[in-house]
Formats: C-alpha cells, structure tokens, sequence
C-alpha cells in the first residue's frame, strides 16, 4: 500500500490536536468531579477553626466569637474572682469537672482552663438544659441572684447558674457545667477555637 499522496505533517498535526482536545476534556470532567468531593466552603466554615485575638480583652470582659454554628465566649477573669472560684465547690453539681465529655482533658481543672491558675477560660455559651443562652452576669450579690452570688452565668430560660468557670451549681435544671471547647494558643494573645492539635 502506497503512501502517495498522504500528507504526513497534516496527519501528525490532527492526531496531536485530537489527543489535546481529548487531554483538555479530561480533565475538564476529571477536576470537577474531583472537587466535588472536597466540603463546600460553607462546610469548611461551618467546622473550621477560628482565631480569636485577646490581646485588647479587658479584665472582666467577655468576647463572643462563633464556631459550628455556636456563641462561644472567652472571658478573662480578675485575680479576685479566679481566688474565690474554690469557695463555690460545695455547692456546685460537678465542682472538679469529672463528666468528662464537657471539656478536653486539659480543661478539667477547677479554672477549666488549659493551664491551671489561668484567667482565661472558653466556653460554649449554650445552658446544658435546653439550649438557650445564659447571660453574663458579673454583678456581685445581685437582688435577683442572692447575697452568695460572686459573679458567673445565669440562663434566663429556666434559671439554671453557672459559676465564672462555667461549673453548674447544684438545683439548676441543668444536668452539666458548660461545654469547653478544643482550643489552643497561637501566642499569649491569640487563641484558636476548635483545634487544640499540637499544643502542649
């Protein structure tokens, strides 16, 4: 069989540009599918950590920040309240935070903080009754809240107190203290919220 006639450039040509098009529609279906595996980034969002910065939170002052879809609160206590933190453990549900699943193992101090005797503490801003959100009450022997009030969380739903800790007292409809979140500090002014990989 003869060749005669054949252009052979135009063939090498049309074969190279078929396999292209045919390379290029590959991956056209190849990448999209792949990515359809990957979470969305509202997904992402949704359970990705979060950076807080607390290098501007005041002595007393709370900062809410959200996480999976959740207020959680970074409060810093004063020297005063961390030292009269023991003087509720008589009359709190769980004073030494043993239900284990409402904080990681380096939170079950009675600071429920990472590092014991420090001012800092995260927690989840949802009673453990029913879900609603306590408000922060910092006040000192409020009318509505008693003379051995020294400050904490109270959950205007169904009146169930928490301390400056997040730990429950007892007659509260709530079962537990207040959830801790997994957390990790970056530096000594910047805390990550839902990721404690890696930390010490």
């Amino acid at each position: 069989m003869s060749n005669d006639g054949v252009n052979t450039s135009r063939r090498r040509f049309l074969i190279t540009a078929t396999s292209a098009v045919g390379a290029v529609g590959a991956v056209g279906i190849v990448v999209p599918f792949g990515l359809s595996m990957n979470p969305s980034a509202r997904a992402k969002a949704a359970g990705a950590p979060v950076e807080v910065d607390i290098s501007k939170l005041e002595i007393g002052a709370l900062l809410t920040v959200a996480w999976r879809g959740q207020p959680v609160w970074i409060l810093r206590r004063s020297e005063q309240s961390m030292k009269d933190l023991p003087s509720n453990d008589s009359r709190l549900s769980d004073p030494h935070s043993e239900v284990s699943s409402q904080q990681p193992k380096y939170a079950q101090n009675e600071d429920r903080s990472r590092k014991s005797h420090q001012n800092i503490v995260v927690l989840i801003g949802i009673c453990t009754h029913l879900g609603c959100s306590p408000t922060y009450r910092p006040d000192i022997a409020p009318a509505d809240l008693g003379d051995d009030w020294d400050g904490g969380f109270f959950c205007p739903c169904h009146g169930s107190k928490f301390d400056l800790a997040g730990r429950v007292f007892k007659g509260s409809p709530a079962p537990t203290n207040l959830v801790v979140p997994p957390y990790k500090y970056l530096s000594n002014t910047l805390i990550v919220v839902g990721d404690d990989k890696g930390a010490a």
